[in-house]
């Protein structure tokens, strides 16, 4: 996938993230890595940057060690705050070798002790009254929209499936092959770009439920999104928008001099009106939001 379209869906994967974070473990019960190498990487953004968790390492390429964070905590960018500017603009290489049969989850909680002890980090969570969006049926008759639907499928076979073929392989991620941009998506999700439409990122799911939406939807306006639909159940749905548009139409206020959003860069729908297609709309609202807050980060050490 194209740079400018990762830097996109790193908020997306983010929102998943916290969708199936589990309660973390205090910092002095984290589990580590057997050994990790940190190095500055100065070939700059405009280089390619990786990111790859395999059955016992992780590895990173050009990584701004803010996607560590977002990995680590498994938030949003959008929920951490105090965050120096070099957290974004400077790069690092990692190669770090974990455990034998070390779990997938476990790589994410050694990636949280690494930034402690390589970066010093010191962190806490604190939740504060702030302003998010409130997912709700557009049509005060209920009724829904042409690309939101009931899903068909029976999610809790399919995943117990899963499951079991992933137990039955060992340790290592679920050997489960996502959807391709032309099929459809069971008891899954994902987002690909739309073909010959220039920056527009087409979103397709099954078998998910509206509070899994709203987390998603959450990643994509910088805002914290509840699901107050009232519906209840699995649905399949598909929505495609402008990213950029998407920037410029959402009421965000720029960080202390941080960049001016850009022009949107083609005509495709914002996601406020795009989610319109599913007969739901956002409202703004505030509502209590908790942030991770950085007290301490320092650059690491080369090794």
């Amino acid at each position: 996938m194209p740079m400018r379209y990762l830097a996109l869906v790193i908020p997306f994967v983010a929102a998943i993230a916290t969708a199936v974070a589990q309660a973390l473990p205090p910092d002095d019960a984290l589990p580590t890595f057997e050994v990790a190498s940190v190095k500055s990487n100065k070939n700059g953004p405009g280089s390619p940057m990786m990111g790859r968790s395999l059955p016992g390492r992780f590895e990173a390429t050009n990584m701004p060690a803010k996607i560590l964070l977002l990995q680590a905590y498994g938030v949003p960018t959008y929920r951490i705050q105090g965050a120096p500017p070099w957290l974004d603009s400077e790069r690092f290489d990692i190669a770090a070798k974990a455990p034998d049969g070390t779990q997938p989850d476990q790589l994410m909680l050694m990636i949280r002790a690494l930034l402690i002890e390589r970066f010093k980090l010191v962190a806490h969570r604190e939740t504060k009254e702030s302003p998010i969006y409130a997912l709700v049926l557009a049509r005060s008759d209920g009724k829904l929209g042409p690309k939101l639907t009931k899903t068909t499928d029976d999610c809790a076979a399919i995943m117990a499936e899963r499951l079991a073929a992933a137990r039955a392989r060992g340790p290592g991620p679920v050997p489960f092959t996502p959807p391709g941009p032309n099929e459809r998506p069971v008891c899954t999700m994902n987002m690909t770009p739309v073909p010959g439409a220039g920056f527009v990122l087409r979103m397709r799911a099954g078998g998910q439920t509206m509070e899994s939406l709203a987390r998603t939807l959450s990643g994509n306006v910088n805002r914290q999104v509840l699901d107050r639909t009232g519906l209840t159940g699995l649905y399949d749905y598909e929505i495609e928008y402008s990213p950029a548009r998407t920037l410029n139409t959402a009421p965000i206020t720029a960080p202390p001099g941080g960049p001016t959003p850009a022009t949107p860069i083609d005509d495709g729908p914002s996601i406020f009106d795009a989610v319109q297609q599913l007969g739901l709309k956002l409202e703004a609202t505030k509502g209590p939001v908790e942030y991770l807050v950085i007290d301490k980060i320092e650059h690491p050490v080369d090794d």
